[in-house]
Parts: C-alpha cells; sequence; structure tokens
C-alpha cells in the first residue's frame, strides 16, 4: 500500500506530465521505462513507485527542481490496523 506522502508526490508528477500534455507511454520512452510501470506507478492498485533516481529525472524531463514534486510539508500518515489488539 502507498502512503500519503507516496501518493503527494505521484500525484504531482501525473499533473506535471498531463499539463505538458505527454502520455504515459511517451514519459517511458523519455525515461527509458516499460509503459506499464508508469501505469502502475500512477494506479493506486499497484505498489509501484518513482524512487529518487527517478524524481531527479523526472525533474531533467520537465525543467525543474525535484523538490517541485514533494510536499511543501511533512505529510502526517494515518495509523494502519495491523490486527494487533491491546
Amino acid at each position: 500500500m502507498k502512503s500519503q506522502f507516496e501518493l503527494s508526490v505521484i500525484e504531482k508528477v501525473k499533473l506535471k506530465r498531463e499539463s505538458h500534455n505527454i502520455s504515459q507511454k511517451q514519459l517511458a520512452y523519455l525515461m527509458d521505462l516499460s509503459v506499464g510501470f508508469i501505469g502502475r506507478v500512477e494506479s493506486p492498485k499497484f505498489p509501484a513507485k518513482w524512487n529518487l533516481d527517478h524524481i531527479n529525472k523526472l525533474a531533467e524531463i520537465f525543467d525543474c527542481s525535484p523538490k517541485d514534486f514533494l510536499p511543501d510539508k511533512f505529510i502526517k500518515e494515518r495509523k494502519r490496523n495491523k490486527g494487533i489488539s491491546k
């Protein structure tokens, strides 16, 4: 399951991709990744996510700072119920 922080980064990348009219296929080509990987990253159903090297490459592609993909403040994660009772 992706964290709220990871989902925030993924959403910022997706918005940047869409604002530049770049398809998942085009982004995959530019990053030397599979189209399937891009789709799995953008889907909350799969555990795939961007790593720091990806963020750096995305910043190069979109001519921006890697910080542009990060939230301005920390994101407090919701506690997950792991089935442990007290």
